[in-house]
């Protein structure tokens, strides 16, 4: 596993260079308001439909939740994009004797209530048009590997071009109040039918 790094000179430019981009690339970032307490780490589930979603998730943070951002990535994007790793991003090396121990430091981070961990549980990019999110078996070892004291935020996202020339990106954010002793089953479930409300209300949108 390969672990992020800190350097605040470095986190600060990509920190405005991500805010700049997102302002130059699309025509508006939209995202509600949703209930999350300050006081305790955020577990950040999304779907995972381009380059752009970690970004995204990023700004969202920066703007909003305000954490100590941290994303789990492939051990290729993370030697691939260097900046990565001081933005927060550790690697995952999949079908590795060291996904557990990645798994296990992630679960760790949520035991700090000033950390926000984003996971995109499918584990790769899928169009943004599918109608199920699929969930990589890992997550419940992350989560089994935590006090259990953070809270769900659930993040779908959709982006639709509608009378602009760049695309609005519009997140729709849910807390959810999971059992102490949850499952993948139960988490999927309700990730799924937070996306499918989300997909509706975007297909609803009218200009």
């Amino acid at each position: 596993m390969l672990e992020p790094r800190r350097n605040k000179i470095i986190f600060q430019f990509f920190s405005w260079y991500i805010n700049r981009i997102i302002r130059s690339d699309f025509e508006e970032l939209k995202f509600n308001q949703t209930v999350f307490n300050k006081d305790q780490s955020i577990l950040l589930l999304a779907n995972h439909c381009s380059w752009w979603d970690g970004f995204l998730m990023f700004q969202i943070n920066r703007l909003y939740f305000r954490k100590r951002f941290h994303v789990m990535i492939t051990e290729e994007n993370y030697r691939k994009v260097w900046f990565l790793k001081y933005l927060g991003s550790f690697s995952v090396k999949k079908n590795s004797r060291s996904a557990i121990e990645t798994l296990e430091y992630a679960g760790k981070l949520l035991n700090d209530p000033e950390n926000l961990l984003l996971i995109f549980p499918q584990g790769k990019l899928y169009s943004g048009h599918v109608d199920e999110i699929q969930f990589q078996k890992g997550l419940i070892n992350l989560v089994n590997s935590s006090s259990r004291k953070f809270q769900y935020i659930f993040a779908a996202s959709f982006a639709d071009y509608f009378q602009h020339r760049k695309p609005v990106m519009t997140c729709y954010l849910q807390d959810w109040e999971g059992a102490e002793f949850t499952s993948l089953q139960l988490i999927k479930s309700a990730f799924n039918k937070h996306y499918e409300l989300s997909r509706l209300k975007q297909t609803a949108i009218q200009v």
